[in-house]
């Protein structure tokens, strides 16, 4: 059952009522209060451009737990060399409007619209989303941004255009030693790579709630 949300009320239904494939409920906005108690439970948002807001809520997380991320013998080399300079929190807008245009496979369009970014850029603003940076010397390659609750960075999205940037970004956040659990959301070839694993909503919410 997809729930309809209160345009007045910021609530969201129990996200174990959420469909097979994630969809709990539609409607509402991307006002900071109502991001963060999505993310606080688990939920996010997912839409495309002209669709009303979608939120969801996935039985199975996509997840990796940093001292389990795998670096390939060729990322080993590169982080060796200092190949790329890694930067924190620097550049957000960049990072954000990057992912928007990246081309993605098997995708029309983004859905990374203008609403999202200009809401996750206000949450940046606020303290609660962060970015990572990856440079060649002044030029922006690669990056990824996320939400940060507990000890969790809830990952949004990437980019990369020089190869290996957005795992280098990846990479460098789980040697942070900040979080105890990268999500991902759901799953693709390029994270599995990475030594992703995909857990339970239940167990997931543990993880999100513990400090």
């Amino acid at each position: 059952m997809v729930f309809k949300l209160d345009d007045t009320e910021i609530v969201f239904p129990d996200p174990a009522l959420a469909d097979p494939d994630g969809l709990l409920a539609i409607g509402g906005d991307l006002r900071p209060e109502r991001l963060m108690l999505a993310y606080n439970n688990g939920i996010f948002p997912w839409f495309s451009e002209g669709d009303p807001i979608c939120w969801y809520a996935p039985r199975e997380r996509c997840v990796i737990f940093p001292d389990r991320v795998v670096v390939s013998k060729s990322m080993t080399r590169l982080f060796k060399s200092n190949a790329f300079r890694v930067t924190y929190d620097q550049a957000f807008a960049a990072v954000i409007s990057n992912c928007a245009q990246i081309g993605r496979k098997d995708q029309d369009g983004t859905w990374i619209t203008g609403e999202m970014q200009n809401a996750y850029i206000e949450l940046h603003r606020q303290g609660y989303a962060h970015s990572v940076e990856v440079w060649q010397e002044e030029t922006l390659v690669g990056g990824l941004y996320g939400v940060h609750i507990n000890r969790v960075f809830c990952g949004e999205s990437m980019f990369s255009k020089a190869s290996n940037a957005s795992k280098y970004a990846l990479i460098s956040l789980c040697r942070q030693e900040r979080f105890k659990m990268i999500d991902c959301q759901l799953p693709n070839d390029h994270l599995m790579s990475l030594g992703a694993e995909m857990i339970g909503n239940a167990s997931y919410l543990n993880w999100l709630r513990s400090n």
